[in-house]
């Protein structure tokens, strides 16, 4: 039988342990190989869990095996899995599988009949649509849009566009020094009744989600440089 698969949740935000449910601590310790998408910041926060849950407690990080997310341990996966081994696969933050690299090691356990094992955790994309407002049941995420100024001005468009077409929620990030212009370019090129979402710091302290028209926005002093931000789209 091939081994057990755990798709193990971690932090938006390092202020926002509060986020996640005790049961991950239960999984950390039942996995024997980690396949995370930064080992060094996934080592550090499996240290910061056990020190806000587990005080005098810590977890010995090198009784593990560890390795990096990419197409070069693919095959080393597939023989741990082989080999039944109990598997934690980590995204960098949030939810692995979703808008991560951990997806293409999911597809290789499912191909495999394997067990997989999705934990509960925070994902920016539900917890920015569940406070925007906007429609829950018909979303998208896009990820990140064109860099070149025309061809994103022409991105913003056609998502609004669609939006309004299919009643559609259209959900974004942005470089977090680039949030700035983002935002500009889509007050700038957006029509006046479209919604727009803003949800920065999700989970940590300086938690901030705010739904406004494009109009409304405008008359808005707002400064979301290098902070961590998820954008919503939706028009009527």
């Amino acid at each position: 039988m091939p081994g057990t698969v755990y798709l193990i949740p971690s932090l938006l935000d390092e202020e926002g342990i509060d986020a996640l449910p005790l049961y991950i601590q239960d999984a950390v310790k039942e996995c024997q190989v980690f396949f995370a998408e930064n080992e060094r910041t996934t080592r550090r926060y499996f240290k910061q869990l056990w020190k806000a849950r587990l005080p005098g407690q810590d977890i010995i990080i090198d009784d593990y095996e560890w390795h990096t997310i990419g197409e070069e341990t693919n095959a080393v996966f597939r023989q741990r899995l082989k080999e039944g081994k109990t598997i934690g696969v980590v995204s960098e933050a949030g939810c692995p599988g979703v808008a991560d690299p951990g997806q293409a090691l999911v597809a290789i356990a499912q191909n495999m009949n394997a067990e997989v094992k999705p934990l509960v955790g925070p994902s920016s994309i539900l917890l920015a649509l569940m406070a925007s407002g906007m429609n829950g049941q018909q979303f998208r995420f896009v990820g990140y849009l064109p860099i070149d100024n025309q061809q994103r001005i022409k991105a913003i468009k056609e998502l609004e566009a669609e939006s309004a077409r299919r009643k559609c929620t259209q959900l974004f990030i942005e470089t977090p020094y680039r949030n700035n212009q983002l935002l500009e370019t889509l007050l700038k090129n957006c029509q006046n009744h479209t919604k727009i979402c803003i949800a920065a710091g999700l989970t940590g302290k300086t938690e901030w989600i705010k739904t406004k028209t494009v109009s409304d926005w405008k008359k808005e002093t707002v400064d979301i440089h290098k902070k961590p931000v998820l954008f919503l789209l939706y028009s009527e």
